[in-house]
């Protein structure tokens, strides 16, 4: 018998192929975006997915009042307000308070992106007016639906909840 390396309380490990084979996993958010629940923080207000386009062009524009971190696994994107673009490998940090526009370019065939996503992402018109918003209990909600029409069943998002 293994030596217990945590304390009886303490929520449990979470390890998981981040890349599915199941397809029924990725979870539909608009057209040609989907998003793939790792972790659902809902104690402390934070989400971790991957997200995956498989479209060019601009995708969305949002705001954030706390930081959100990225890992680019595949393919590249960039923001419409900055000079760089965020290739395969990289890191990316993104402090609160600025509105960005997600921008897939032409010839990236997929992009996929790990986001730790803290708070809330507020989706906003080109004049900037709001116009919806995310946060970690809107993301579950929709993996919940998904995974029950695609009969994987609602619970199955049981898993992600820390």
């Amino acid at each position: 018998m293994k030596p217990q390396s945590h304390h009886p309380f303490q929520v449990a490990d979470l390890v998981l192929p981040a890349i599915p084979s199941d397809e029924r996993l990725w979870v539909p958010q608009t057209a040609n975006i989907w998003f793939r629940p790792l972790l659902f923080n809902t104690s402390e207000g934070y989400w971790i997915n991957l997200l995956r386009v498989k479209k060019t062009g601009v995708l969305n524009r949002h705001l954030h009042p706390a930081p959100v971190f990225g890992l680019v696994l595949r393919g590249s994107w960039r923001y419409l307000e900055h000079d760089w673009t965020a290739h395969e490998g990289d890191f990316v940090y993104e402090p609160p308070g600025e509105v960005h526009t997600l921008v897939v370019e032409e010839g990236v065939d997929q992009m996929i992106t790990l986001f730790q996503v803290h708070g809330t992402l507020i989706y906003m018109d080109e004049t900037r007016k709001p116009i919806g918003y995310d946060d970690v209990h809107t993301k579950l909600r929709l993996a919940c639906e998904h995974f029950e029409r695609t009969g994987l069943g609602a619970e199955y998002v049981n898993q992600f909840i820390r």
